[in-house]
């Protein structure tokens, strides 16, 4: 499950008072939860990485917009790595990498496809959207028609092993949302837009619910594992609601851009409540979720991430300390509006993440945070630690 622009601190569970989210609460409770987990700060580059396991850069998917958005299609999904070894896959809410075959999901590794293929949608209320690869009406607020979507697919193929990935497009604007929402958090006296993205959120965490309850109604919650993370940090601009303390929030390569929530759930193999501080990343999700499922790894392709399942399980003998990259490509400096040519990638804005530190540049020379003593990156310690700037910044 991933959700849209929902920044670490729009949950309850990480000290926002504000918001009502019970069952991501409690989900969060039954998982082990990875303190420290990152993507990129924008859309498509993290939804690139979390299926190919691979850095977006390799992958084409290196902007939001006007082609760039396409991942190459000999790229190995985790869709088609299960899908190989006998699973049934289908994807439910926002795509993001392609529009068309065999970019598009269908081309993939995913059976069925119901959702956007495209990385925004004009209206929330009885949206039309794709399925497979025709376009259907459909009757209620999208998010709620989305889990429709996915339970049916859980219930066609509850007998035999599913991946049912569920990227849903909320809180993204447009902040559209049922009023029961909207007006809860207004008469909390938060101003519109807060209301309306937490009411959205609030209408995910419901959806959850619906996720885990057919579970439950299966029989197939211990034979699960469920993943929930985020896509990027939260929607700015910076300090218009709350943010855990972080620094930076969507499109941004400080902490608040890319640092996400994280919980992996498997009842009686992983153990709740617990918390992972080692950092990890998106990169990691496919070689994590082909080791617990027993399948290999793709050869096709090297990969960045690693499994993430001796952190899981609680038995890291040596989990060495590593380097976790991050870079937003504008898409502006990378094509002429005239001729959409790609361009040479920039460099920055970039930053690489250690246990210890955050090394940052955003075109104007290197910061360097140490994360464990500022974790709001108040103090740049560049000029002190110049062998860490060095070593990082190669």
């Amino acid at each position: 499950i991933v959700t849209d622009d929902q920044g670490y601190g729009d949950l309850h569970l990480h000290g926002n008072p504000k918001i009502d989210t019970p069952v991501l609460d409690r989900l969060a409770v039954q998982s082990t939860r990875f303190d420290r987990f990152f993507v990129s700060p924008l859309c498509t580059p993290t939804r690139a990485s979390l299926l190919s396991g691979r850095y977006y850069t390799r992958t084409g998917a290196i902007s939001v917009t006007r082609g760039l958005e396409t991942m190459r299609s000999d790229e190995v999904t985790i869709a088609e790595v299960l899908k190989q070894a006998g699973y049934a896959t289908g994807c439910f809410g926002k795509w993001h990498l392609g529009e068309h075959y065999p970019n598009h999901p269908i081309g993939q590794g995913f059976d069925e496809f119901f959702g956007l293929p495209t990385g925004h949608w004009d209206n929330y209320f009885d949206p039309v959207l794709q399925h497979n690869t025709r376009m259907v009406p459909t009757k209620g607020y999208i998010t709620d028609v989305l889990t429709e979507a996915a339970i049916r697919f859980i219930y066609t193929h509850r007998a035999q092993p599913f991946f049912c990935y569920v990227p849903y497009n909320a809180p993204h604007t447009p902040l559209q949302v049922p009023d029961r929402y909207f007006n809860k958090y207004k008469d909390r006296g938060l101003d519109d837009r807060t209301a309306a993205i937490y009411g959205m959120v609030e209408n995910i965490d419901e959806n959850v619910g619906r996720l885990l309850r057919c579970l439950e109604e299966l029989d197939l919650a211990n034979r699960t594992v469920v993943f929930f993370l985020s896509d990027n940090g939260a929607e700015g601009p910076e300090g218009s609601r709350y943010n855990a303390g972080m620094r930076g929030m969507k499109g941004s390569v400080h902490e608040g851009g890319s640092r996400v929530p994280c919980f992996v759930r498997w009842p009686g193999r992983i153990a709740a409540d617990r918390v992972v501080s080692q950092i990890a990343a998106h990169i990691d999700l496919l070689p994590t979720i082909a080791d617990l499922c027993g399948v290999k790894n793709p050869k096709t392709r090297p990969l960045d991430g690693v499994s993430l399942v001796p952190l899981l399980t609680g038995r890291p003998t040596d989990w060495p300390d590593r380097m976790i990259f991050t870079r937003i490509p504008g898409w502006r400096t990378l094509v002429s509006y005239t001729e959409p040519v790609v361009r040479n990638v920039p460099r920055f804005p970039g930053a690489v993440r250690t246990q210890r530190w955050r090394l940052v540049n955003e075109g104007r020379g290197w910061q360097l945070y140490d994360m464990i003593d500022d974790p709001g990156q108040k103090r740049d310690r560049a000029a002190e630690y110049p062998e860490v700037v060095q070593r990082l910044s190669r």
